[in-house]
């Protein structure tokens, strides 16, 4: 009993410090009627800094007359403020439109209905949300004797314009993609989607950051239960700071300990509304222009925007490129380490004898050898992504090029084993999901070790390991390898094989009507409770 009461104590405090850091007071605060006392409150709760900025203003005669305007430099758009907030309050005193009887109700209420020309105008009792409208970037008018203020919405400052997408290139199609702002991110798509039924939720997630998260969806597409669940997720997620997509993917993933992405992102606003159109939800995040796309799919990584944009029979023969990409980045040196160890009868005899003469002066075997590559490669690939691009490119494919001849004419590695690690790199480039290329990556050297312990056994045990994990995956209770697994002919319309649109007349299922699965929550890495498990879900 006085250990539970300690826990329960130590968490109230813990909760008391998260609110003293963010500088908002415990529970709601009204706003207090005089305005020095509110600016000087203010002030203190923001330490003083100098960034916060206060324009007073005197609408009427009198020394209780007085409007005071808060905001945020840097946050605030500066022309805005100048035309639509300050010009506004500059009223002459003997203004015929000011009324007879001038007290702080009258005052606050002519502000209000006729003097701000800003658009979006709410009025706010609460101080902790008035502080975080300051903090986001919103004007905030105060009057003298009123305990209420207007905000307005003013947001603006520096931010990055929309540009071509960097991770997601394509030749037809178009070439907008997101940016850090969350508004233009929600504009994008619904430029592409003009519906009533694309429904949009917001809410802030963060103590300390407050980062406002939205998911938008289309209300009679995507099913109610899995909406239910999204919004149960990311309500229970507790955590001081969200600054990017990444944090929420792995808060709300089924499964953490898994090398397979079971979260989407896209960076392209015409992929976001084709997997809403499936009745996917995506998940936007204020700060970054990665949205996050649930349910997700293994078959979804291997499908470009472009993939729509062009003839159907191209596409199938890019599919089964990018498909056959894949297992070459995953088994490629496991099945060249396996023939030179173990199995030299599978492979002609001319080519057995040219092997085995490239590898008289190698003084490591195949595995180390292959091991000494893919690492070097993996140190040159990263070093062109860190370094600067005037002179990343050029570093790696000189260094490449250089160290690969080197290597081969020292005698260290055979010319064989750098072509294979040179194709296995080009093939990873290939897959249209950045993540699922990380995962392959990371595969391919557990399957090495597999290759030069049991040869072409050590490779089918671990394929099989590998197709089990995948089979056991699910996100937001949806198979990972559906529909290949469980297998549906009438789902296969959009996976390796895309029909014409022409014959492609209903919309492509996420899973069957009848199938149930569980949703399971993930535990909270802030909090002791225990993992708890959602309803059954059933999905159609």
């Amino acid at each position: 009993m006085i250990s539970k009461w300690f826990f329960r104590s130590k968490k109230k405090h813990k909760k008391k410090e998260i609110i003293h850091e963010m500088g908002f007071q415990e529970g709601n605060h009204k706003l207090q009627q005089d305005l020095d006392q509110m600016l000087h409150q203010i002030k203190k709760d923001l330490g003083n800094s100098p960034d916060v900025i206060v324009r007073t203003f005197q609408i009427a005669r009198g020394s209780q007359n007085q409007v005071a305007a808060v905001y945020m430099e840097g946050l605030t758009d500066k022309e805005k403020i100048n035309d639509f907030v300050a010009r506004s309050l500059l009223i002459d005193p003997v203004d015929d439109a000011l009324p007879q009887s001038v007290d702080s109700q009258n005052i606050f209420d002519f502000i209000k209905t006729r003097a701000l020309t800003v658009g979006d105008v709410k009025v706010q009792s609460d101080w902790n949300s008035m502080m975080y409208s300051i903090l986001s970037g919103d004007i905030i008018v105060l009057v003298n004797g009123f305990n209420s203020c207007i905000t307005g919405n003013l947001r603006g400052g520096e931010q990055r314009s929309i540009s071509e997408p960097e991770s997601e290139i394509n030749i037809r199609g178009p070439k907008d993609s997101f940016t850090e702002s969350i508004g233009t991110n929600i504009s994008l798509i619904r430029r592409r989607m003009k519906s009533p039924n694309l429904w949009l939720e917001s809410m802030r997630i963060g103590n300390i950051s407050q980062t406002e998260v939205a998911i938008m969806y289309l209300k009679g597409i995507a099913e109610d239960q899995l909406v239910e669940e999204m919004r149960r997720r990311l309500k229970d997620i507790r955590i001081d700071a969200i600054l990017e997509s990444g944090y929420i993917e792995e808060l709300v993933q089924d499964q953490t300990y898994t090398p397979f992405p079971t979260v989407y992102n896209s960076e392209r606003p015409d992929v976001v509304a084709g997997n809403l159109l499936e009745g996917r939800i995506a998940v936007l995040v204020d700060g970054t222009p990665n949205t996050l796309i649930l349910p997700t799919t293994f078959s979804q990584f291997f499908k470009a925007a472009e993939d729509y944009y062009q003839r159907f029979d191209f596409t199938v023969f890019m599919r089964i490129i990018r498909y056959l990409s894949f297992f070459i980045v995953i088994l490629l040196p496991s099945i060249y380490i396996a023939v030179t160890a173990y199995h030299h009868e599978m492979v002609p005899t001319p080519l057995v004898i040219n092997l085995l003469a490239q590898r008289e002066g190698v003084p490591f075997p195949v595995v180390i050898e292959a091991l000494l590559m893919e690492i070097a490669f993996e140190i040159m690939r990263e070093a062109g992504t860190r370094m600067p691009r005037a002179v990343g490119q050029a570093v790696s494919i000189v260094g490449a090029v250089v160290l690969g001849q080197a290597a081969v004419q020292a005698g260290v590695v055979t010319a064989m084993m750098v072509i294979i690690v040179s194709l296995t790199g080009i093939a990873s480039f290939t897959m249209p999901g950045f993540t699922l290329t990380t995962t392959a990556r990371l595969i391919r050297f557990p399957m090495m070790l597999a290759a030069s312990t049991l040869g072409f056994y050590g490779i089918i045990i671990a394929v099989i390991l590998l197709v089990a994990h995948m089979t056991s995956l699910r996100s937001f209770g949806i198979p990972y390898l559906s529909p290949f697994a469980p297998f549906g002919l009438k789902h296969q319309k959009d996976t390796i094989w895309r029909s014409p649109f022409k014959s492609a007349i209903t919309r492509p299922r996420l899973f069957d009507s009848n199938q149930m699965s569980s949703l399971q929550k993930d535990k909270d890495p802030l909090s002791d409770q225990n993992d708890k498990t959602s309803e059954g879900m059933r999905t159609s």
